[in-house]
């Protein structure tokens, strides 16, 4: 407690688990590996889709980690843009 008023993080606040802030982490890790890769690639998100089989939007969300993201959808893109599993191993 500071100056009266409770300190915490996010997983106090939002009362996760461990399991389900280690998801979160590994979904976040994995959605800025695939915009380095992106970037690296100098793909922007229009040209990215056709790569990846997808929309512009759907790379802004794998991109921002949305909700609707399924941690698979990144793992597959990241291959896709040239991450090698062992690469992703070490991204979280």
């Amino acid at each position: 407690m500071v100056d009266g008023v409770s300190v915490g993080d996010a997983q106090d606040l939002l009362g996760l688990t461990d399991e389900e802030m280690a998801y979160i982490e590994i979904k976040r890790s994995l959605s800025a590996n695939l915009q380095v890769r992106r970037k690296k690639k100098r793909l922007t998100q229009t040209a990215a889709p056709k790569l990846l089989h997808t929309s512009q939007s759907r790379v802004a969300k794998m991109e921002s980690a949305d909700k609707s993201v399924s941690i698979d959808l990144l793992v597959r893109a990241n291959l896709a843009l040239g991450a090698t599993p062992r690469e992703l191993k070490h991204a979280f």
